[in-house]
């Protein structure tokens, strides 16, 4: 067992597994990449919501909770998997733990260094969710379509050698209400955090990767793996940075399993098992 990790924690959250907008692949690649003490899951990571009407289960997405297991066999690594608004079916078997390294909850309080943080999915304040779900719902299928006409979007422009784009992201910019409803959440969020006692807060929710103060109180967001791929994580001297996703992960995960292969190769050559030293 490896004693040291790269990271004291690493914060994931809305990766929204069983959708087709979730990035499954590439959230597994980068945790495949990085190891940490404590692995934090806030919220939405299963999407029960579409699993319930049009949505799908496949291996990538099993493959992720199979990527976790490892961190935990490999590092010790403790995880905490808090309830989103998509996963509130959670809501049945909350709180649990499974073993010592396992365990669902719907907050969390988070010591690191000095400071202390509320750690929240972020839809405690959200009326729309809590209050009005059938509208709630509506709203997901138009992001649902959004993020549709964005996969085929983001594919002309790979075909054309142009970077990613977040179409959804560019539209929800340029509505005001959408910009206003940002700040407002921040704000509820960190008066929740002040009166908690927290140095500041650690949510998720609205797809906006942040890290910044707000009205003295710590606000960070650790984004989505939908829109974003973005990542909250903390070393181990209690500093705290954004890090999201990029092709280098996917090319340094297929470099190393070309590496493996060659030296099973180099293996089986040993062995005489190789099919290259066998008379004909």
């Amino acid at each position: 067992m490896k004693s040291s990790t790269q990271f004291r924690t690493i914060v994931l959250s809305d990766i929204h597994l069983g959708t087709t907008g979730s990035k499954a692949k590439e959230v597994t690649e980068f945790l495949q990449n990085y190891s940490c003490q404590k692995l934090i899951l806030n919220g939405d990571i299963i999407d029960g919501w579409q699993l319930k009407q049009y949505g799908t289960w496949k291996k990538k997405h099993t493959a992720f909770f199979k990527t976790v297991l490892k961190q935990i066999v490999h590092y010790d690594t403790k995880v905490v998997y808090l309830r989103g608004n998509h996963d509130d079916f959670l809501d049945q078997v909350m709180p649990m733990k499974v073993g010592k390294n396992f365990s669902i909850r719907k907050d969390y309080t988070l010591t690191s260094g000095t400071k202390k943080f509320y750690v929240t999915h972020g839809d405690v304040f959200d009326s729309i969710t809590s209050h009005m779900k059938w509208l709630a719902y509506l709203g997901d299928i138009g992001y649902t379509f959004l993020l549709w006409v964005n996969k085929f979007y983001n594919q002309y422009r790979a075909w054309r050698g142009l970077p990613y784009y977040s179409l959804s992201q560019q539209v929800k910019s340029r509505i005001k209400q959408a910009v206003s409803y940002i700040s407002d959440y921040e704000q509820k969020l960190t008066e929740l955090a002040r009166a908690r006692n927290c140095d500041g807060v650690i949510c998720g929710h609205i797809h906006q990767p942040a890290l910044h103060e707000f009205n003295g109180i710590i606000y960070m967001n650790s984004g989505d793996w939908v829109e974003s791929l973005s990542a909250l994580v903390e070393d181990h001297e209690g500093n705290w940075s954004l890090l999201y996703y990029t092709s280098d992960l996917s090319e340094e995960d297929a470099e190393k399993k070309a590496l493996k292969k060659v030296a099973k190769q180099a293996r089986q050559i040993l062995k005489n098992d190789s099919p290259l030293l066998r008379a004909d």
